[in-house]
């Protein structure tokens, strides 16, 4: 499957385009100015983010440079985050599921000092839907542990806790919450570490990409992106 093509339509009021001399367009109505070339430059762009091509992939498909694809790409993540904080606002006073799961990269799961670097979040189900909630980063505590000698407990009790951590609070042994833990498990691997700034962005894309299907997902970030409150400058 290709991108679609820019419609000449008003993506802030759907009337109908003015073409100037520039190669630019005119809104008939709302009378907004762009480039219909950036504007399919975008759809492109959202295309390949919600069918999961890596910023590289997506420069050499598209054209553009790999920073610039990159920037794009952390604005979707930015996107899709505020998108699951508002759907949480919506689903939060139902029932619901949720468990708590401590990630930290396979490379690093036998080095002693690298479980501050561990990533600790709480997972809940709404139906065939997660949210997830970042617990406070363990690393600000690293420095005292290591100069007080106490990472071989600390790595004894996080080894205990990654052995024996069961859903408890869920009656299913394979449901939304566990297939989650494992869509993320193999989202974040071609990412090779991400670092503490960015893990929340990562976290929510892959809440966003697990909700919601190739389609719905374009939809969604194409509907923010060019809604006339986003800010975004076309």
């Amino acid at each position: 499957m290709e991108p679609k093509s820019a419609q000449e339509s008003c993506f802030y009021c759907s009337a109908p385009l003015y073409r100037l001399k520039e190669g630019s367009v005119k809104c008939s109505r709302c009378k907004k100015k762009y480039s219909l070339e950036r504007i399919r430059q975008i759809q492109n762009l959202i295309f390949y983010f919600c069918r999961d091509e890596n910023a590289l992939s997506a420069a050499k498909k598209t054209g553009l440079t790999y920073a610039t694809v990159s920037k794009y790409f952390q604005k979707f993540r930015y996107l899709s985050a505020e998108y699951c904080e508002s759907q949480y606002e919506q689903f939060r006073s139902g029932e619901s599921q949720y468990e708590e799961y401590v990630y930290l990269e396979k490379s690093k799961r036998t080095k002693k000092e690298a479980i501050f670097d561990s990533h600790n979040f709480l997972t809940f189900a709404y139906g065939d839907r997660v949210y997830n909630i970042l617990m406070p980063s363990l690393n600000k505590y690293k420095h005292q542990f290591l100069a007080d000698n106490l990472e071989d407990l600390y790595y004894k009790e996080f080894s205990k806790f990654m052995r024996t951590s069961k859903i408890i609070k869920v009656s299913e042994r394979y449901n939304t919450i566990t297939r989650f833990w494992n869509f993320f498990e193999l989202f974040i691997i071609p990412y090779k570490g991400v670092s503490n700034e960015f893990f929340p962005y990562y976290l929510k894309e892959a809440e966003f990409k697990f909700n919601f299907s190739y389609a719905v997902r374009e939809k969604i970030l194409t509907t923010l992106y060019f809604h006339p409150s986003n800010g975004t400058d076309i």
